[in-house]
């Protein structure tokens, strides 16, 4: 994601644009406070503005950074440089797992995850935390897997197993 746009109507303008399939929610994750352990949920409610009700973010997550989401597929090849059977979601405390859809595809995008609707803001980056969730190199694993951040446009209800959807450009 470098950033730049390319020109309306370009060949690439029009590949970005393609169809793709939707994608569903795996998981819901919840930080209730600062080192807290994480609370997996089966429904949550986003509020716009905000990020996730219940979530030691919401009300000051202003800005960009109001609910964090991963593709479930990057935990896979998380835990495979690690040399780990698997890398649960909490350890890498992001709020939202999307299976079946490349997360990128969202990069300045609005889409749907049940009621709510959301526009990708930016890459969710490591953060030196890692290191200490998954040891030495976790870090450099959890690099350019880290999925993405968004703002919360319109709240409601959000379930495990609601499509995520990418909205066409207005």
């Amino acid at each position: 994601m470098n950033g730049r746009t390319p020109p309306p109507g370009s060949p690439l303008a029009r590949l970005l644009d393609g169809p793709m399939a939707p994608g569903r929610l795996a998981w819901i994750g919840l930080r209730p406070a600062r080192r807290a352990p994480m609370l997996a949920v089966e429904v949550a409610r986003l509020l716009p503005g905000a990020g996730l009700e219940g979530d030691r973010w919401r009300g000051a997550a202003t800005g960009a950074r109001q609910v964090t989401l991963m593709a479930a597929e990057h935990l896979a090849a998380i835990a495979g440089y690690l040399g780990m059977p698997a890398a649960a979601p909490e350890r890498l405390r992001r709020n939202l797992v999307v299976a079946g859809l490349n997360l990128l595809a969202l990069k300045g995008r609005r889409f749907r995850i049940g009621a709510a609707l959301l526009e990708c803001s930016g890459e969710c980056h490591p953060c030196s935390r890692m290191e200490e969730e998954f040891g030495p190199g976790g870090y450099n694993a959890v690099r350019g897997h880290g999925g993405i951040t968004a703002r919360v446009l319109e709240g409601g209800a959000i379930r495990l197993g609601d499509s995520v959807t990418r909205l066409p450009d207005a």
